[in-house]
């Protein structure tokens, strides 16, 4: 079974397509490619990686695919689709015809519409992935978790995945209503959780492991291993911490579980969720 960063992005960096980094994303402001992540993917003893999209472009997608073409250890891409185009059916042919083309992501805690995922222009993109086979990779704060169990609901055969465990407020110490809500979430069969971006929302300077616990604890509880899966955060991560550092805090934790429980969450949940091959 691979060992697999389910959660990681790739960039060529230049300030107008990347307009979402403020002065405080200044050591991320620079190149990230896959040979820079190879020796910290062996540092962990892990065999490869799924690339996010970080622009909301068609480009970004075909720059995604051209490099996990070229790479053999990137195993998949979630990219970007403008899932409100009345031509999506014909977007998802011309990309979707890249077997490494896993899933989609939009940006939606980045919207100013809190059920931007409800509008009726974007369900009809989000019911348009399941004939393709490809995922939706749900990024959420908090309050967007009521949302996203209704578009759920509407499509129950359609993989979702929770990135980061949906951004509750670590830094703060505070659990509630993401607790209760995530619970609610994880009710869904067709719903999966990536165990990741958790040291950007604590304090980025003075995080330690034990603050991201109790996070953990809630959805290991809620979605059990077999729906939970690593990933960095890659090189957003290396805003609180470095990679090594970051993914040692869900190895760590994990190693209280049994080895079937752990080889799911680091590799066996995210090849079954974006049929990735052993």
């Amino acid at each position: 079974m691979k060992r697999i960063d389910a959660h990681q992005h790739f960039w060529i960096y230049n300030d107008t397509d990347y307009t979402w980094m403020s002065s405080a994303h200044g050591a991320i402001r620079r190149d990230f490619t896959p040979e820079d992540l190879s020796p910290l993917l062996d540092s962990i003893g892990f065999d490869g990686s799924v690339a996010v999209q970080a622009r909301q472009t068609m480009e970004e997608t075909e720059f995604l695919l051209s490099l996990a073409d070229q790479s053999d250890r990137v195993f998949g891409v979630v990219g970007w689709l403008d899932l409100r185009s009345e031509r999506i059916a014909d977007e998802i042919a011309r990309y979707g015809a890249n077997p490494k083309l896993k899933g989609v992501r939009h940006v939606v805690h980045d919207e100013p519409d809190d059920d931007f995922v409800l509008r009726d222009s974007f369900r009809r993109g989000v019911r348009a992935l399941g004939p393709a086979g490809l995922t939706y990779d749900l990024l959420l704060f908090p309050r967007h978790i009521p949302a996203a169990i209704r578009l759920v609901d509407e499509f129950p055969n359609q993989p979702f995945v929770v990135d980061h465990i949906a951004k509750p407020p670590i830094k703060d110490g505070a659990t509630e209503p993401w607790a209760r809500d995530i619970a609610q979430l994880a009710e869904r069969p067709n719903v999966t959780c990536k165990l990741s971006g958790m040291v950007t929302e604590a304090n980025r300077d003075s995080w330690r492991p034990e603050d991201l616990y109790p996070y953990i604890d809630i959805v290991l509880e809620a979605f059990g291993a077999s729906r939970l899966m690593i990933g960095s955060d890659w090189p957003v991560c290396t805003l609180a911490g470095e990679y090594k550092r970051v993914m040692d805090v869900v190895l760590n934790y994990i190693a209280k579980l049994s080895t079937h429980e752990q080889e799911m969450i680091t590799g066996g949940t995210c090849m079954r969720f974006y049929g990735i091959e052993g």
